[in-house]
C-alpha cells in the first residue's frame, strides 16, 4: 500500500511551518518523557535539537514520525495534523533514523526502489530519481551491490538518498552521524547543509555540540522540557567566555541520564 498521494498538497510556507509541534507531552509508565514541548521548523531552516541522553529527543522524534501518538498536544507537518491526516503528513516527511534501517540482503537499488514504491511513485519517476540520487551521493557504481557490502558511511548515504527520494519538504535526522568516521561524518553534514538552499526544512537531533553550531536555531531539550531556544551565538553567550559546549553543560548539568 502506498503511504503517499501525488501531487503534493499545496500550503503557504509564509504562514504554515513545515513542522509545528505544540504542547507535546508523553509519559511512559507514569514517568514523563516530554512535558509540553513546542518546536517549529520553517522552509530553508536547519533546527538542531540538542540534548543529553535521556532528554526526550528520541521520544519527540517517535511522535513526529508517527510511530506513537502524544498523550496531549498536537503535531502538524506542512499543515497536516498527524492525528487526522497522517498519510498526507508523512508524505511530506523524510527520515534518517539513528539505528540503521537498510535491508542488508537487498541491493542499494532495491532498497531505494522499495521506498519509492511505498510512496506511490510511478515507475518512470522511480528510475529517474534513483539514478539522480545515486549520482548525487556517489553511489552509481554501487547500485547493484548488496547493502551488506557497503561501508558505514556509504550505508548512511543510501539512507539519506532514500529519505529524499519522494522529495519531502521536511527532513528529520536522528543522530545520523553516530559511529561514522570523520570523513563520512563531514560528508553527511555537507549534504545536509546544501539542502537548505532548496527550501527544505531540517530537524537534526544530536548530543554533539560541534554539530549544533551549524544550525540556524538550537532547541535544547532537558528532562523533557525545552530549556533554551535561539541561535547558536545566543546559547554560547550564556557562558563566559562565550562557549557553546560550556553553555550547554550549564543548562543540562543536573540531568540524570536515562534510557
Amino acid at each position: 500500500m502506498s503511504i503517499s498521494t501525488h501531487p503534493k498538497v499545496a500550503f503557504d510556507p509564509a504562514t504554515v511551518p513545515l513542522l509545528q509541534a505544540t504542547g507535546v507531552a508523553k509519559a511512559y509508565d507514569g514517568k514523563p518523557a516530554l512535558d509540553g514541548v513546542d518546536i517549529t521548523v520553517r522552509p530553508g531552516e536547519l533546527v538542531v535539537l540538542l540534548g543529553p541522553n535521556g532528554a526526550g529527543k528520541s521520544t519527540l522524534l517517535q511522535l513526529i514520525t508517527g510511530l506513537f501518538t502524544p498523550d496531549r498536544g498536537s503535531i502538524a507537518i506542512c499543515g497536516h495534523d498527524l492525528r487526522s491526516g497522517i498519510v498526507r503528513a508523512l508524505a511530506q516527511l523524510g527520515v534518517v533514523f539513528q539505528q540503521p534501517t537498510l535491508d542488508l540482503e537487498l541491493s542499494v537499488e532495491a532498497n531505494l526502489r522499495f521506498h519509492a514504491e511505498l510512496h506511490g511513485l510511478p515507475g518512470s519517476q522511480v528510475r529517474t530519481r534513483i539514478a539522480a540520487a545515486a549520482e548525487r551521493f556517489g553511489l552509481t557504481e554501487r547500485l547493484r551491490s548488496p547493502a551488506r557490502e557497503l561501508s558505514g558511511g556509504n550505508r548512511r548515504r543510501v539512507e539519506l538518498a532514500r529519505a529524499l527520494l519522494h522529495e519531502p519538504r521536511l527532513l528529520v535526522m536522528d543522530e545520523a552521524t553516530v559511529g561514522l568516521d570523520p570523513a563520512s561524518r563531514r560528508d553527511i553534514l555537507t549534504h545536509i547543509l546544501s539542502l537548505r538552499a532548496s527550501g527544505m526544512g531540517i530537524l537534526w537531533t544530536t548530543h554533539l555540540v560541534d554539530e549544533a553550531a551549524m544550525g540556524d536555531r538550537i532547541v535544547v531539550l532537558n528532562r523533557g522540557n525545552v530549556v533554551f531556544e535561539g541561535v547558536p551565538a545566543e546559547l554560547a553567550a550564556r557562558s563566559q567566555p562565550a562557549d557553546l559546549g560550556n553553555a550547554f553543560l550549564g543548562l543540562t548539568a543536573d540531568t540524570d541520564a536515562a534510557a
